[in-house]
């Protein structure tokens, strides 16, 4: 939910921490002002590379322990799925450990055999929905998924990692990307090397009816069960009208029952290609090294188009829209405004605005509706819903005290936004919150992988992993009158959508 702006500042990614520097344990007990030298000598260490099939490397070399980190990110989330296919792209971030014809197999050709007799007898399940015959036709089914399971190795890739000494296998998919991660030492970088681009160069989708019910499952306890998934799910239908990110990532039900193998097989053709793939390697390599294993490694990979990428443009919002819901849970309350995409200049303008409304104790929203007024249990928000790469939402949020109405929350809130809207930052409170976003940075140091995922998302999403090094200038530059001014475009009723969590009665 927080851009890459507040990931950068905040040094948060995927839960980890940024590296801005690593060359003094007592950067962290600096001065904030002094960060932009190291980020300067940061920047010195990044070497990049492209393959002449289209994908990208950036390598930093950090050679104080023997360990690398390495970030795979593929330009293709929840916003690229084709209508009707919802939810494919998380799909294939979980078949993406299944293995391939080599890894995660006792027996490739066998099993090959059975896996296509499963989706041939699944099409005649889908045809027979309701006769007499559904019943035999899924004990033949169940049959040949258990001989199946016989030749397979469960988890055998997550398996070789951990014996060369890896941590931190993972994978996430959001509404704009999927990115796989891990570390191991740095004498297994030809290891990762090979793993990986075999994964990516021959997968199997194994596994694929058993995984289809697990992600029902992590879709029913996340979104269907949960009072607040439930409220978010509305939220974004409400707010965004036709741009894909009113769309779940994980996808609506019947979507997610009616994909099939060859979907999920038709999906990666088309958006894991050379192009859309850009990886960062962090740690103790030497970037030379780096080139020459992955020309080995990833020049196999043939040359594809480019997908095109989506043209759909969520026109402006001229009206306020609101959804209540009823919940068996806490009384919820958000709001939401549209903004522009992360590589908008107003970027910068809308972290600071985010940090000092709703990030922490000692944010506008905290200190007045938690500590002053004592009308809400929690006041805070989120700076990118759900993703960055397009014009997406600015959301607060608030939990009422008990005996508080929405409607006091609502009036509360409202009346922060117009003070931000009329009455000037003050100089002192602008330079706490800026110097608070740097302290921050700062007393995150140390993660190789915070480090590897914010390149690859400043080099997708902001043009170029230099943008990396420069946002503290950008910071810097923020202004009162620059906040006044985004605040009065941005806070208005017609942008506004409401979302109301209601107990059930």
């Amino acid at each position: 939910m927080k851009s890459l702006w507040h990931r950068v500042f905040l040094a948060i990614m995927i839960g980890l921490a940024i590296t801005l520097c690593w060359q003094s344990p007592a950067l962290a007990r600096e001065a904030p002002a002094s960060i932009q030298p190291y980020l300067d000598r940061a920047q010195a260490k990044v070497t990049e590379f492209r393959l002449a099939n289209g994908m990208k490397f950036l390598v930093m070399e950090r050679h104080q322990a023997p360990v690398v980190s390495f970030y795979t990110y593929a330009d293709v989330g929840g916003v690229d799925e084709p209508e009707g296919k919802t939810g494919i792209a998380h799909f294939l971030e979980h078949l993406a450990f299944k293995g391939t014809s080599r890894i995660g197999t006792t027996n490739w050709e066998a099993e090959k055999a059975l896996l296509e007799q499963q989706d041939q007898l699944y099409e005649k399940i889908r045809a027979a929905q309701g006769s007499q015959e559904l019943q035999k036709l899924q004990e033949e089914f169940n049959a040949l998924e258990a001989q199946a399971s016989s030749y397979v190795e469960s988890n055998k890739f997550a398996q070789i990692i951990e014996q060369a000494g890896g941590v931190g296998l993972n994978a996430a998919t959001s509404a704009d990307a999927t990115f796989y991660f891990y570390s191991l030492p740095a004498n297994k970088l030809e290891l990762w090397m090979s793993l990986e681009s075999e994964r990516f160069l021959d997968p199997v989708f194994r596994e694929f009816y058993k995984e289809r019910d697990v992600i029902l499952e992590e879709k029913r306890s996340r979104n269907d069960n949960s009072p607040f998934g439930r409220l978010f799910d509305s939220f974004q239908d409400k707010a965004f009208q036709v741009h894909p990110y009113r769309r779940p990532v994980i996808g609506y039900e019947q979507d997610i029952r009616n994909i099939t193998r060859q979907d999920v097989k038709d999906f990666f053709a088309k958006y894991y290609v050379p192009s859309k793939l850009t990886v960062a390697i962090v740690g103790d390599v030497d970037p030379a090294q780096v080139k020459t294993l992955a020309q080995a490694y990833f020049g196999r990979y043939p040359s594809k188009p480019t997908p095109p990428q989506i043209q759909a443009i969520e026109p402006t919002q001229n009206t306020p829209r609101e959804v209540s819901i009823e919940i068996p849970a806490q009384p919820i309350y958000l709001e939401g405004y549209h903004r522009p995409a992360l590589n908008h200049p107003d970027s910068p303008v809308y972290a600071v605005i985010a940090k000092l409304m709703s990030y922490g104790r000692r944010s506008r929203l905290y200190n007045s509706l938690v500590e002053q007024q004592q009308i809400a249990l929690e006041a805070a928000g989120f700076n990118s819903y759900p993703g960055d790469k397009f014009p997406h939402l600015l959301v607060f949020y608030a939990l009422p005290a008990r005996g508080v109405s929405l409607e006091q929350l609502q009036q509360a809130l409202r009346q922060e936004i117009t003070r931000l809207q009329e009455t000037p930052v003050s100089d002192q409170e602008l330079e706490r919150v800026k110097k608070q976003i740097k302290a921050e940075v700062l007393s995150s140091l140390g993660s190789n992988m915070g480090m590897a995922g914010a390149l690859v998302e400043a080099e997708v999403k902001l043009g170029s992993w230099r943008r990396l090094f420069t946002v503290i200038d950008e910071l810097e530059a923020v202004t009162a009158a620059d906040i006044q001014r985004v605040a009065k475009a941005t806070f208005v009723a017609p942008n506004r959508t409401v979302a109301k969590g209601i107990p059930k009665r």
